[in-house]
């Protein structure tokens, strides 16, 4: 009997025509996980303000990192992500990609590995990072769809990822192209979230944006907290590097709406910077496993357009994991339940997998 693996990403246009772009913007704002008000002002919010004026916009912008070979970024790269991990764990597993918003789909890829006679199934959400907004929602989604089954394999998914060694050192060995002492700053810009959403994720009731600091170190009280699990993947890629505290910023990017989401906004650090006198910037977008519109556009061009603006010289985008064999021994290990083990200045270090 073989195995399934699931891997889910957060989604994709098919094209980026309007049309389509609207659709995927539509199905993905509609989740309640991601806009957590009540469904009928959700509907008015999205369907009548959101959808109509950003559908447009947001079309001329997936154009532009739209292959004509390959087409999305996230889907191609996500698609090679599968591939090399079918390779690497063999014939005793079948894995199947998908996407939570529109495709292929999750119900496409469960029914795929239901058909293939699968014995278990697990789920790998590609957030190193866990927020209920996204591996919340994929979770979840899944359990609705196998609910409709009636026989329901052995069942397992991937929390987070966030301080897996493997993934780490992959971030760490594409930041080594780049050498930080060649950079006056180095920037790890991370997909912002509503401080509302990690709020109601603090089971405490009690730590949660009312203490200082409450999210700069992973706690017992705090680690399932988005925010935290970013701070701690960003130092440990920093102390893999070399990189000093204060030679470093976390940030977050791709704010929503009028809300208070977590800060500081990666465009105000940009700014910030420039404006102080800093000309080189490195960046690393460490929510990411595959390159996609927040990585090649928001960051490559848009921040780093800002930041010329503002007197910068040189923004460095570090491209995410992609391809990259380390990362792909790091899904290896989670697919196959395995505490990772990797050589580190010959130190055998263990990482125990959430």
């Amino acid at each position: 009997m073989r195995k399934g693996i699931l891997l889910v990403n957060l989604g994709t246009p098919i094209s980026p025509s309007v049309n389509n772009v609207r659709k995927y913007l539509a199905e993905f704002l509609m989740d309640p996980r991601v806009i957590t008000l009540h469904r009928f002002l959700r509907f008015l919010l999205v369907r009548c303000i959101i959808v109509p004026f950003r559908a447009a916009k947001s079309a001329r912008l997936y154009r532009k990192i739209w292959d004509s070979q390959t087409g999305s970024p996230l889907l191609h790269y996500s698609n090679m992500q599968r591939q090399l991990l079918k390779m690497e764990l063999g014939r005793g597993y079948v894995v199947e990609l998908a996407m939570r918003y529109q495709y292929p789909s999750i119900e496409l890829a469960l029914n795929k590995l239901k058909t293939a006679g699968v014995e278990s199934i697990r789920v790998i959400p590609m957030f190193p990072q866990y927020a209920s907004a996204t591996s919340g929602s994929v979770i979840a989604k899944v359990m609705e769809t196998m609910n409709k089954w009636d026989v329901i394999p052995s069942v397992s998914f991937v929390n987070s990822f966030h301080d897996d060694e493997f993934m780490i050192e992959a971030f760490a060995e594409n930041g080594r192209k780049y050498p930080a002492e060649n950079y006056d700053h180095v920037l790890f810009s991370f997909h912002g979230l509503p401080e509302a959403q990690l709020i109601q994720c603090d089971a405490s009731g009690s730590h949660c944006q009312r203490k200082k600091g409450c999210c700069d170190t992973l706690t017992s009280v705090n680690f399932n907290c988005y925010a935290a699990q970013a701070h701690h993947t960003a130092r440990l890629i920093a102390i893999r590097l070399g990189i000093l505290p204060g030679n470093y910023t976390v940030c977050f990017q791709s704010r929503l709406g009028r809300a208070e989401w977590i800060k500081p906004y990666t465009a105000d650090v940009i700014a910030n910077l420039a404006q102080t006198g800093y000309k080189r910037l490195l960046v690393f977008c460490p929510a990411f496993v595959a390159d996609c519109l927040e990585t090649i556009y928001e960051i490559g061009v848009e921040y780093r357009e800002m930041f010329l603006t503002a007197g910068g010289q040189h923004l460095q985008l570090v491209e995410s994991l992609n391809g990259s064999p380390i990362f792909i021994k790091a899904l290896q290990n989670m697919a196959s339940q395995k505490a990772p083990v990797l050589e580190h200045h010959g130190v055998k270090r263990l990482c125990l997998s959430h």
